[in-house]
């Protein structure tokens, strides 16, 4: 399915860049590649998995997701190409850079409380009101094999730059693009190892991972990261990444707002909370970390104007 999403998704994602810079490497401690899905169309990973259901779907008809942005955007592009409505069930608190872009491929944008709103009924029953395809964000096969065309990428730059054996750490919500990486360096790089990246208080899949079954968050806001805080692993996701993932890093919003500054400062790349909390652990976490080389998803780059300053100013000058 990945390589048949591979296929689909040719001419249409683009292929990014695996980036390094001896600056980070030396805050590291070891030599950091990352994988800059923020160049992705859209902006995140997000439309490989989008691009990848929307283009398998038949027939006629409209789709519907759920998603705090990125997710959103990549669905509603496709959904756009493909001729089709789009309609997104987005929280009330997303940022106002993901809902304009959303709104700017043509979707339509249904608010909820994500503090007390159950998202996946929402969509659930606008879905079925309205004749609509619900395509979920992480609990579907097309979305997780759109993403794991990222990891048959990454399979290729690593060989490309002499690594077969190393950590590739994911930014990681319901774990879709965990999982899809992980399946596809299972086969095309048995030597890659993932890892889970998630913030303090929102840790749900590394709690999972290390109890062995799955975990729920407390609370369902309070993270500048909200592209990746959900409420627990997916039902789909959570049994490939048991059985394929090394243990979860968990990072500070500080380690985070760090990590943006210096992505912007050493890599010249945008990279919003949630996309750059692997790039945090590679090089705050680092004891946690075997070998001489690290791969880092820097999952998206969609960030409010507000918060990439503020991550510019309070530490780009010790960065």
């Amino acid at each position: 399915m990945i390589e048949a999403a591979a296929g689909r998704l040719e001419g249409h994602a683009r292929v990014t860049p695996l980036l390094n810079s001896p600056l980070l490497d030396a805050i590291a401690g070891r030599r950091v590649w990352v994988k800059a899905e923020c160049l992705q169309v859209t902006g995140s990973f997000k439309f490989r998995g989008g691009w990848s259901a929307v283009s398998a779907l038949e027939g006629p008809g409209g789709v519907l997701a759920y998603s705090s942005g990125n997710h959103a955007q990549g669905i509603a592009a496709a959904a756009q190409a493909h001729g089709r409505e789009a309609v997104i069930v987005m929280p009330a608190d997303a940022p106002s850079v993901k809902v304009a872009n959303t709104k700017a491929y043509g979707a339509e944008v249904v608010p909820y409380d994500r503090a007390t709103g159950d998202r996946e009924a929402i969509g659930a029953e606008l879905a079925e009101a309205r004749g609509l395809t619900l395509i979920r964000p992480y609990d579907e096969p097309l979305v997780i094999a759109g993403q794991g065309t990222c990891g048959l990428e990454i399979a290729r730059q690593a060989a490309e730059v002499g690594v077969s054996d190393a950590d590739v750490i994911t930014c990681c919500g319901g774990g879709g693009l965990t999982s899809g990486i992980a399946l596809a360096l299972e086969q095309a790089a048995p030597g890659l190892r993932v890892r889970t990246a998630e913030p303090v208080g929102f840790d749900d899949v590394a709690r999972s991972l290390e109890a062995g079954n799955i975990q729920r968050n407390k609370s369902l806001s309070g993270s500048i990261c909200d592209a990746i805080v959900t409420p627990q692993p997916g039902d789909l996701t959570f049994p490939i990444m048991q059985r394929l993932c090394g243990p979860g890093f968990t990072v500070s919003e500080e380690e985070v707002l760090r990590a943006m500054a210096l992505a912007f400062l050493r890599l010249k790349i945008v990279i919003e909370p949630g996309g750059a909390v692997a790039l945090a652990s590679a090089l705050f976490q680092g004891e946690g970390i075997e070998g001489d080389d690290v791969v880092v998803v820097a999952s998206g780059g969609n960030v409010d104007a507000g918060i990439f300053t503020d991550a510019i100013n309070t530490y780009g000058g010790s960065a």
